[in-house]
């Protein structure tokens, strides 16, 4: 098994239909993982509080902001996720010239749940996360086994307004800033020559280690990748083709046109294998900050073969019951060192029943078809329903309805599933 891992795409006026930002990823991680969807409200905090992340525990913020997020079970952080402000950040794994084989710090999915966590938008993110990247450092096993997966960080991250591109190479870092079109990007550096914020220190260190004379124009892609691996190629060739994906339907992109992006299996977006997509998020955000944002999850493997379902930031939330994974507390082996010494069930309801189903699909073509049919006829509707307020916004009256909305989807889905 060569890990991959992750396809990140965003898109802005004028490229979208209407004045709406399209955010969508796929998160590719080991075949067997389970990656849970599951909400946090927004909480206040005392003076001199820590959090405990995925390895080390860091210094609390005195407030936190309401998060959704989609996530691989074992961990704190998270893969994908939004904020009640609207701001969605996706990570990538990236690999360069600089070691990533580090001291245990924050992974690069701790970095996304506290950036959604802390900042209200896409550029408040990018001082949070290289801030804490200063501070903390990023490093550790990135997969629930002692193979030694390691990697630097790539982040995408958006708002109402903007996007912006954070990519990292230890506590080196740069930031581009998107402000209208698309963007995407796939395990590797992409931000060349358009820096619109940068570490300090950043092309110094380049210099000292003798990857850049000091005079030519400084490109970070060209300065701190490798000259060229199979992984490299590998996400290149995914790059491009998402790259065409989204230029296909430059001017039309909607949250539909992102679906059917995550779920392409030709370009290799939808992952296959030993490392697969095992969970996705769509995100369409309007510009009208009186309008709320849609926020779609999988909450499951293979978006061919699952149900896109809407969550939308809302007062009195319930918690999302039947996406969220067990939780062994102090117990985990996660938690224990040495680590990962056994592997505990991490299955969520729906993750079993979805297992099942997609044997189903695979193995009996009449069936599967039905079924199929069913998920993809449920997600139409329901879309159709979240138009509505996309378009009118959210009265009173309907925040009782939608503080079930995403637990009411799952419910449906698996009413598809026992149908069939």
């Amino acid at each position: 098994m060569r890990p991959s891992s992750c396809d990140t795409f965003v898109a802005l006026p004028p490229s979208t239909e209407g004045q709406r930002i399209i955010f969508g990823k796929n998160s590719d991680r080991p075949c067997d993982e389970v990656q849970e969807v599951v909400y946090f409200p927004a909480r206040d905090y005392g003076a001199g509080e820590k959090v405990e992340c995925t390895y080390i525990e860091i210094e609390q913020v005195a407030h936190t902001h309401a998060v959704v997020l989609s996530k691989p079970a074992w961990l704190w952080g998270a893969e994908m996720g939004a904020n009640e402000h609207q701001v969605c950040i996706g990570n990538e794994a990236v690999w360069g010239r600089e070691s990533a084989d580090g001291e245990e710090a924050l992974l690069g999915m701790d970095l996304v749940r506290l950036g959604l966590e802390r900042a209200d938008t896409a550029e408040k993110a990018v001082t949070v996360i290289t801030e804490l990247l200063e501070k903390y450092g990023q490093g550790g096993l990135c997969m629930e086994d002692e193979c030694g997966f390691t990697y630097h960080n790539s982040f995408l991250i958006s708002d109402r307004k903007e996007a912006w591109l954070l990519e990292t190479s230890g506590k080196y870092w740069a930031a581009e800033r998107v402000e209208d079109g698309y963007r995407n990007i796939s395990n590797q550096y992409s931000i060349t020559t358009k820096i619109d914020k940068e570490h300090p220190e950043m092309r110094a260190y380049a210099q000292s280690k003798g990857w850049w004379d000091g005079k030519s124009q400084f490109n970070f892609a060209t300065v701190y990748s490798f000259t060229t691996t199979a992984r490299i190629e590998a996400s290149g060739s995914r790059y491009c083709e998402g790259k065409k994906l989204l230029e296909k339907s430059n001017g039309h992109i909607t949250a539909e046109t992102m679906m059917d992006i995550l779920r392409d299996k030709d370009s290799g977006i939808n992952m296959e294998g030993m490392f697969m997509t095992t969970g996705s998020m769509v995100s369409v955000i309007p510009t009208d900050p009186d309008l709320p944002g849609v926020h779609y999850f999988t909450a499951t493997p293979d978006p061919e073969r699952s149900v896109f379902k809407p969550f939308i930031f809302v007062k009195n939330l319930h918690l999302l019951k039947e996406t969220s994974s067990p939780s062994y507390g102090s117990d985990d082996p996660v938690k224990k060192k040495p680590r990962f010494q056994s592997k505990p069930d991490r299955k969520h309801e729906l993750f079993v029943k979805h297992k099942l189903v997609a044997a189903i699909i695979e193995s009996y073509k009449d069936r599967g078809r039905k079924i199929t049919e069913g998920m993809r006829q449920l997600e139409k509707e329901t879309m159709k329903a979240m138009e509505n307020h996309l378009l009118y916004g959210v009265s009173s009256s309907e925040e009782d309805f939608l503080v079930n909305l995403f637990t009411s989807s799952v419910q449906k889905e698996l009413s598809v599933y026992s149908k069939n």
